[in-house]
């Protein structure tokens, strides 16, 4: 279904809450899907497995959806669901023996340097850095504990303020802040490692 003016997320939520209205469902996931697929794939490394979580968020925003709240961010409540499904994957796969982060490949996989290609095309001497650098970027990334790597991924990869990464994680804005600044120091202890041997790319 298409409307006449373009629905706000807020508004999407309404009919879809008063009215099971599955038009604005499908507005409201095909706003939001390519994100949120994005940032499950940068908390957990997979991006073949972020494609369920991201289809899992999805399912929860429609079967909970009379506990939206009126007056809240669409958004804010979204990331929270997301993220909650990515924390509960990690612990599940921290459980398990293998590997916590696995190598992703395709085109979300790293999270990191997946901007479209400039008209004049590098050399591919030149992808070639660009893609160990993305690599290690997400090596990196992978190591942070997941309460760091979620800040950093909304404010750097999503573009949300202090306030609001604090209002989707439930702390104060203080606390998003101190966090930034820990999880930014780890990461250049990280990428200095890797840097000098890319084996040593771990936090002792």
């Amino acid at each position: 279904m298409t409307w006449p003016f373009q629905l706000s997320d807020e508004q999407a939520m309404w009919r879809l809450c008063q009215e099971d209205d599955h038009g604005a469902f499908a507005h409201l996931v095909g706003r939001w899907q390519t994100p949120v697929r994005r940032l499950c794939a940068r908390m957990t490394g997979d991006v073949h497995r972020a494609e369920d979580l991201a289809q899992e968020a999805f399912v929860r925003v429609f079967s909970h959806r009379h506990t939206f709240q009126p007056g809240g961010r669409f958004s804010t409540w979204l990331w929270r669901i997301a993220l909650n499904l990515c924390h509960d994957e990690l612990r599940r796969r921290n459980r398990r023996p293998e590997s916590p982060w696995p190598t992703a490949d395709g085109e979300d996989g790293s999270g990191v340097g997946g901007a479209e290609p400039a008209s004049d095309q590098p050399s591919p001497m030149e992808m070639a850095a660009d893609l160990e650098e993305a690599e290690v970027v997400r090596r990196a990334l992978g190591q942070l504990p997941d309460h760091y790597r979620s800040v950093v991924l909304l404010r750097h990869y999503e573009g949300l303020r202090f306030a609001e990464i604090a209002e989707v994680l439930g702390i104060p804005e203080g606390t998003v802040k101190s966090r930034m600044a820990e999880a930014l120091g780890r990461l250049a202890v990280l990428l200095r490692r890797a840097e000098s041997d890319p084996l040593k790319l771990s936090i002792t």
